[in-house]
């Protein structure tokens, strides 16, 4: 049995390595686009702040190591057609040479590509001039040669997503000034405002200029000396301008999908490929993975969500079925979590807003515990977003902001699993969480918040809301 697997980052290699794992005597071949198979893309902020001093420790897995499991990997090679009825994959090599591959099960993982924004002069400059995206190794590769080349003071982010707030850290961390700009109101715009404006100060206590409600309308080459690239944007006070170094644009990806929608895929969410709980496309024999296909959300149905946690299931579905399995993918609840200096932002499930779109009654509670007993040395509070649905009960999604040292990620895959079956607000009480005085306290940071939601909205089904006394710290 011969299966190919298009894609070399995160969902294509779970693929082929799946499907190894359960069939030895298949012949698994990966068409990667580029050189660096199985890399790391959620590393490269890591990369370039530093942190990790060499570009290849953000490999999975080497180049030996997956031919030693037995994939044979084609490197700058792209997939340009699927033959469907002829079970057959077009793909064009580095040297320009096309040909077919032959293939019994095709899967699938093309993952996304950044979004380039509707800016003046921006499809005009590339790196050569200053102006960068981030989504691959070889534009971190690009990204860290302009910096270890010509001097580099200054720069301008656009966007202030994930990515975004983590590049703020990493080129401060390089020493670099740097300045932020987000077209929407307020930073981290996946948290509710209120949580986002906590990591706006934190990015502007370490130096960042951050600039919200404000859309960069222009980058063209700067005339001075001082800098190489001017950027022009409108804001609340208007036009202003910056003249810096280089230009980051980090506003977020769509799904590739151009081969599975040439073969006649269907599409949905953002133009994403449809798929099954089994990663199935609806053409025969193929599958699909990762970010260029739908998710399911267990609270919300079909949607586009675009995460490396994500893409290392769906692969590993599909390519336990591209062996002739069963397995099926379980579904999401969106848990996310970002690094932004000396602090952690997290989420998981869905806010407010989102959850009405699903027909849900929602309601959210705010509550700042400590993340551990107070009477030991560094107590530090937890900021802490509930929602839950009035009429039921239902825990519905949690959002967090805590220092490095408050294990907000534990804590808000604490909340994750919780969604993920199903529970009520009030039931996280009731887990047996782990304690000692310097990392928690009898009632869990999380807890807390849940019973300050059962306090104001109540255990749903028509029951009133619990005294305030019943919060117990």
């Amino acid at each position: 049995m011969h299966v190919v697997v298009v894609g070399g980052s995160d969902a294509g290699i779970s693929a082929a390595l799946r499907a190894r794992e359960l069939d030895p005597l298949a012949e698994v071949t990966v068409v990667v686009a580029d050189a660096y198979p199985n890399y790391s893309i959620c590393g490269i902020p890591y990369y370039v702040s530093g942190d990790v001093p060499d570009w290849r420790d953000l490999a999975h897995r080497t180049r030996e190591q997956l031919e030693n499991a037995g994939i044979s990997l084609l490197l700058d090679t792209v997939a340009t057609r699927i033959d469907v009825d002829g079970r057959r994959l077009q793909v064009l090599d580095g040297s320009g040479a096309e040909r077919w591959l032959d293939h019994d099960a095709l899967v699938v993982g093309t993952g996304a590509v950044p979004v380039r924004p509707p800016v003046d002069g921006l499809d005009e400059l590339g790196t050569a001039d200053g102006v960068h995206l981030l989504h691959t190794m070889g534009d971190a590769l690009a990204l860290t040669g302009a910096l270890d080349g010509a001097p580099v003071r200054s720069a301008l982010i656009v966007g202030a997503g994930y990515v975004g707030v983590e590049m703020a850290e990493g080129l401060t961390a390089r020493g670099i000034r740097v300045t932020q700009v987000e077209a929407l109101p307020e930073v981290l715009p996946t948290v509710d405002p209120e949580l986002g404006a906590l990591v706006r100060a934190e990015l502007t206590r370490n130096g960042v200029d951050v600039r919200t409600a404000t859309t960069v309308t222009r980058v063209e080459r700067a005339t001075g000396a001082d800098a190489r690239l001017r950027v022009t944007a409108t804001g609340p006070q208007g036009g202003t301008a910056w003249e810096v170094d280089l230009v980051l644009v980090v506003v977020g990806v769509r799904p590739d999908t151009d081969l599975l929608a040439g073969a006649g895929a269907a599409t949905g969410p953002r133009g994403a490929v449809l798929v099954g709980p089994d990663m199935s496309t609806g053409l025969p024999q193929v599958w699909a993975a990762g970010d260029c296909v739908a998710t399911h959300h267990r609270l919300l149905g079909t949607t586009y969500l675009p995460l490396g946690t994500t893409a290392h299931k769906q692969g590993r579905v599909a390519g336990e079925n591209a062996v002739g399995g069963r397995a099926r993918f379980a579904g999401v609840v969106g848990t996310q979590v970002v690094k932004v200096f000396d602090l952690v932002a997290a989420r998981t499930g869905l806010r407010e807003h989102e959850a009405v779109a699903a027909g849900f009654r929602p309601a959210t509670s705010a509550s700042t515990p400590d993340d551990h007993k107070r009477y030991y040395p560094g107590a530090t509070p937890v900021h802490i977003r509930v929602t839950g649905d009035v009429a039921t009960g239902r825990l519905l999604g949690a959002q967090l902001v805590g220092a490095l040292a408050t294990q907000t990620a534990k804590r808000v895959d604490t909340v994750a699993t919780a969604l993920f079956h199903e529970m009520d607000v009030a039931a996280l009480a009731d887990l047996d969480l782990a304690y000692t005085p310097p990392l928690g306290s009898p009632w869990d940071a999380v807890q807390v918040a849940a019973q300050e939601w059962v306090a104001e909205h109540g255990r749903g089904a028509g029951q009133e809301p619990a005294a305030r006394g019943t919060v117990t710290r």
